[in-house]
């Protein structure tokens, strides 16, 4: 006959003897105690406490007492109900059956339908239709290990925790009734309103909802996903922290950085340590920063600590360096843009509600056109780039500078630069120490493929001009003023000059031009501020703001 069999005909005969027998609690108590001395090991005594029937029995050198019928026993503060209980008063152990509940004395609640207790060490072994509680969370499972003394639950074939719209799933797992921390192991999941969290191990608190990750882990919201073996995400306040290199993958973009810290119930995010931001568009944007901060709600981002964006086009990306960075949307700017376009001639896209703000030490760089300013505003909307305070623009061996400047952008490429006050533009020629010179109220600049194509100066228009021969060699020099001048340019170097309106000028030879008639007031020559490379760029120290 084997074990269940022989409990359940033992079971059968003892209900038989006692049906309807009502016995005061301290009779059975008072026999108990007389009878079984305290066990060697010190542990206490199972006491029983109340039931409808019971009886006593001996076998195989075994005492039991048989309870049934709302079963209470009592081990110190450990209370165990039940429909129908063995107790084992020589090894001082029980088995239960039905509606089995055990708590010790605090909000940990534990039921099934089959129990095997041992009191030596405060071990319970709850099997079928087992639940765990502490008041916050649900753990139901088919089979729970539970050592009442240190409050903590093992399962290993299958558990599931409820805790509000948050279910948890895994193989196996540890339930600390001491801290409420649940940790889940093999094929762990994590499903919410908000989140879906996939990972092998993860550590879960039943009243803080903070979920720890000690193991490659994805959190899937929509179509962003977090991934990240090092952090920790509150499904209650939406608020986590990420260390460890973590990423985030969305439809548009891919994010990586040494820290991050998120707060999807604001729609806000910091990314700290080499946070890199790289759009999935080959003609979008990427951002690399020591520090940037981003709020998706209202689409912007503040980017400091050697902030380097990247507006990307298929041959010429342009490099943006700052102090700091910002990006938003337009129509949420408080103050006014002054229009960029009068007479440019180029159509703008007004469906395009975003901008960018570069401030302090502004560095820009691309093959074609390298920059330097104190500000910088870039608008989608006109595709205009406008640099402010000391701003100069490079363009092959062409130095523009002016009090303003705004570069008119193509298809993402320099179609024109239009420069405000004081505008000097100056072409270096070769390896010599001479320059062609430009000088006006206003100066626009037309380019082609990246390269100088033409030059307008306007209102009080001056211009310094060596004419060469088809040997490169000096014919003369012209000095002229006007109202208005041009410079045509063929491969970056001016081929015609053509001056409008009120022209006052005189052609020299080389040798017979005064020193100071060889340049206009306020020629500075600044190639030491120019880029050289993109390299400079991404690699210039760190500094903080």
């Amino acid at each position: 006959m084997n074990k269940w069999a022989y409990i359940i005909l033992f079971h059968c005969i003892s209900f038989s003897q006692v049906k309807g027998q009502q016995v005061p609690v301290s009779t059975i108590k008072d026999t108990v105690v007389s009878t079984y001395p305290p066990l060697e090991n010190g542990s206490k005594l199972i006491e029983f406490l109340s039931a409808e029937t019971y009886n006593v029995k001996k076998m195989d050198s075994m005492d039991y007492l048989i309870f049934v019928g709302h079963v209470k026993i009592r081990q110190g503060k450990t209370l165990l109900y039940g429909d129908s209980i063995i107790l084992n008063t020589t090894k001082n152990t029980l088995e239960g059956f039905g509606n089995i509940h055990i708590n010790d004395a605090d909000s940990v609640h534990t039921y099934a339908s089959y129990l095997k207790y041992l009191g030596a060490t405060k071990k319970a072994f709850l099997r079928k239709k087992v639940k765990l509680t502490d008041g916050k969370g649900l753990l139901t499972t088919d089979s729970l290990d539970y050592d009442v003394t240190v409050k903590l639950g093992s399962f290993k074939n299958g558990g599931k925790l409820v805790r509000n719209k948050t279910v948890l799933t895994s193989t196996e797992g540890l339930y600390y009734g001491e801290t409420r921390d649940v940790i889940f192991r093999k094929k762990v999941e994590l499903i919410d309103p908000e989140n879906n969290i996939i990972t092998d191990t993860l550590e879960y608190n039943t009243y803080t909802q903070l979920t720890n990750f000690i193991s490659p882990s994805k959190i899937i919201t929509g179509s962003r996903v977090i991934n990240t073996s090092n952090g920790n995400y509150n499904t209650g306040s939406r608020k986590g922290y990420m260390y460890d290199r973590s990423s985030i993958d969305d439809s548009t973009y891919h994010f990586v950085a040494d820290e991050m810290a998120v707060d999807d119930s604001l729609g806000m995010g910091e990314f700290k340590g080499n946070a890199i931001y790289t759009s999935k568009d080959t003609m979008g944007f990427d951002l690399k920063a020591n520090n940037i901060k981003a709020n998706k709600l209202k689409s912007t981002f503040l980017a400091t600590e050697n902030p380097l964006l990247l507006i990307k086009q298929k041959k010429d990306t342009l490099y943006i360096a700052a102090d700091t960075l910002y990006a938003g949307k337009i129509s949420d700017l408080k103050r006014k843009i002054p229009p960029a376009r009068d007479s440019v001639g180029i159509v703008t896209d007004t469906t395009l509600n975003k901008y960018f703000e570069a401030y302090h030490h502004v560095k820009i760089y691309s093959d074609s056109l390298q920059g330097k300013a104190d500000s910088l505003f870039y608008s989608l909307s006109d595709s205009t780039i406008r640099l402010i305070s000391d701003p100069i623009i490079w363009a092959n061996d062409n130095q523009i500078t002016g009090d303003t400047l705004y570069l008119f952008v193509k298809n993402k490429k320099p179609a024109q630069l239009y420069v405000f006050e004081n505008a000097f533009a100056i072409n270096k020629i070769d390896t010599t120490q001479y320059f062609n010179q430009l000088k006006g109220n206003k100066l626009n600049v037309w380019f082609e493929e990246g390269a100088v194509q033409k030059m307008r100066a306007k209102g009080n228009a001056e211009n310094v001009y060596f004419a060469l021969d088809n040997d490169k060699d000096f014919i003369g020099v012209n000095h002229s003023n006007a109202q208005i001048i041009e410079i045509s340019f063929e491969n970056n170097e001016p081929t015609k000059v053509v001056f409008k309106n009120q022209l006052i000028g005189k052609m020299t030879p080389l040798s017979k031009t005064p020193k100071e008639e060889l340049q206009i007031r306020g020629l500075k020559w600044q190639e030491n501020l120019r880029p050289k490379s993109k390299y400079e760029l991404i690699n210039r120290p760190l500094s903080k703001n």
